[in-house]
């Protein structure tokens, strides 16, 4: 069958495959220029490094951080642990904390933004705790519950805290009021909406408030770390500026920055799961 006998199919495929092609062109240009930027900066990083313009001992080079890597995947000194239990130690740290704001937060933000009786009740409570830095729980905690686990989960907990709830609120506070109209026309009870409509329309802003929670709870983690810890990642940075390892202490700094690129990630990969309707 000549093509040239139906041109709105052939167009239309045509079409198809053009827009696929464009989509795939464009995620490979955007991921060939962010390996080049990464590669750049090393590149430039390494060459301050060896052509001595900047001194040893203020800045380790690229490779020096990797033979270093390498060799704290055995050998725990100087810190008195090997890099895999440093890592373990605060991901274990990081993760319960981070989970504990989403599990309280996100739910807490959404009730306080649909009800206002309820937002009423907890937001001057919230607005008194919301302006206090997170390491100025530290001491309270190292009382409360030593230096253990629970007590550096607590830390990363308020850190995220904050940012789930706000995010969530605002979230579903800007529920579109037609949807809300048109589901009340249907018969749906105020809870219903909020099931359906009010909590799929503040998804968005909820995933972008986890995604600052993980940075928040990263930065707060190795603070607590720094204060008060045997293992870790910020444990390690500390003996780092003790021993006067600056190679140490960047390669704690490197690690923090992949493992939280990798978190991001992950995190956009459900984003992209759970918000997958909005894009039909």
């Amino acid at each position: 069958m000549d093509n040239r006998l139906n041109p709105s199919i052939v167009s239309d495929a045509e079409r198809i495959a053009l827009v696929q092609n464009q989509i795939r062109r464009t995620q490979y240009q955007n991921t060939m220029l962010s390996i080049i930027g990464v590669l750049g900066f090393l590149m430039i990083w390494q060459f301050l490094g060896t052509t001595s313009l900047i001194d040893n001992r203020y800045l380790s080079t690229p490779l020096r951080i990797i033979n270093l890597f390498m060799v704290k995947l055995t050998d725990p000194n100087p810190d008195g642990a090997v890099i895999g239990v440093n890592v373990m130690s605060s991901l274990t740290i990081a993760l319960a904390g981070f989970g504990l704001a989403i599990i309280i937060g996100v739910p807490l933000g959404l009730f306080m933004g649909w009800y206002k009786g309820f937002d009423s009740f907890m937001r001057p409570l919230f607005e008194i705790i919301r302006p206090i830095p997170p390491v100025s729980w530290i001491p309270l905690t190292i009382v409360w519950l030593g230096i253990g686990l629970k007590a550096k989960a607590l830390i990363v907990f308020f850190a995220a805290f904050v940012p789930c709830l706000i995010n969530s609120y605002t979230g579903i506070r800007q529920t579109n009021e037609v949807l809300k109209n048109v589901a009340k026309t249907c018969g749906a009870s105020n809870f219903t909406i909020f099931w359906k409509v009010g909590i799929p329309s503040s998804l968005t802003l909820m995933f972008a408030g986890i995604k600052v929670a993980i940075g928040n709870a990263w930065a707060t983690l190795v603070a607590a770390e720094m204060l008060a810890s045997s293992s870790g990642l910020g444990y390690m940075i500390l003996m780092g500026r003790q021993f006067g390892r600056v190679d140490l202490v960047i390669l704690g700094i490197v690690v923090i920055g992949v493992i939280g690129t990798i978190i991001t990630q992950l995190i956009d990969i459900v984003e992209n799961k759970v918000l997958g309707w909005k894009k039909l």
